[in-house]
């Protein structure tokens, strides 16, 4: 068997040394604060500079703060956003080079929103967040000079899963979904898949981590829960269609492309794109790693492709 490292690119592997002897404290041994910050202070020293736009709005998106990016000022299609961090960092300024690329390359506005964290507000406080924000910009889309018929939920990360769980929200109350936009989404309720032992240390996101960020927001007995684990749904028949962006190098990779096999088999229309020998996060490293611009252009097409009159 290949060892895990062998399977990096020169360039990740470059990035993961670097990480290395900054030798920060991984944020399993931090509060859920302090993680917050540190965090905030690193998000985007990997990514590529913050793009000028013709608009950025903060405004209150059904009782969470937000952030509206626009490329022009079009009557646009709009997708709503969820950050990644484990349902316990992250927030608008640690995706907000993100988002500015998103919107960028895909002509469409995109709305972040800065739901609510664990262990302060834990499972389903994210969730309900995520889908009252989803009615709220269907039903308000208008009133900024958005295109509400045209709507698409994305989502990196823990935000991958939190969008999943909102395309099951929109196929049910027949919101007009066009996309769901899923970044190396988590969909198992437990980390026992053959990648999560495979690079469960040494790949950016480890087992601790993720074991952490569990812990701080949902009970153990809660987690079969599909909409912390939309593998375990029901139906996923009649959700919308969905690009499935994954890393190789993550330990959540063999759920994702089990996510894109559950839902192809379902009959929803699946775009997957596989990045090899990059990890966890490697779209947010777009100034080191070109397979961030590559699945930046990737993203963006699909919102093209899905949100076009």
């Amino acid at each position: 068997m290949t060892p895990p490292t062998q399977l990096l690119t020169p360039r990740m592997a470059g990035v993961l040394e670097r990480i290395h002897r900054a030798n920060r404290p991984p944020f399993h041994t931090l509060t859920p604060r302090e993680a917050r910050i540190a965090y905030r202070m690193g998000a985007e020293i990997l990514d590529l500079p913050r793009a000028p736009l013709p608009r950025v709005q903060d405004l209150e998106v059904a009782g969470c703060p937000a952030r509206l990016y626009a490329p022009s000022q079009a009557r646009l299609p709009v997708m709503l956003y969820l950050h990644g961090g484990g349902f316990t960092i992250g927030d608008l300024e640690t995706h907000d080079s993100l988002c500015r690329q998103l919107a960028l390359r895909s002509g469409a506005a995109v709305l972040a929103l800065d739901y609510r964290l664990a262990p302060e507000h834990r499972f389903p406080a994210a969730v309900d967040d995520a889908w009252a924000a989803l009615a709220w910009l269907h039903d308000h889309a208008e009133s900024l000079g958005l295109d509400g018929s045209r709507l698409a939920v994305g989502g990196d990360s823990a935000g991958g899963t939190l969008a999943a769980a909102t395309a099951f929200f929109a196929r049910d109350r027949g919101l007009p979904l066009a996309l769901q936009l899923l970044i190396t989404p988590g969909t198992a309720s437990a980390p026992t898949s053959a990648s999560h032992r495979f690079f469960a240390n040494g790949f950016l996101l480890e087992a601790t981590g993720i074991a952490w960020f569990f812990d701080h927001y949902i009970d153990r007995a809660q987690r079969h829960d599909w909409r912390f684990a939309p593998l375990e749904a029901d139906d996923h028949g009649g959700l919308a269609p969905a690009c499935v962006v994954l890393a190789e190098c993550d330990p959540l990779v063999d759920e994702g492309v089990a996510y894109a096999d559950t839902l192809r088999a379902a009959g929803v229309n699946v775009q997957l794109e596989l990045y090899r020998g990059v990890t966890h996060d490697f779209i947010k490293m777009g100034r080191q790693v070109p397979e961030a611009l590559t699945a930046l252009n990737a993203c963006a097409e699909a919102l093209k492709n899905h949100l076009q009159p």
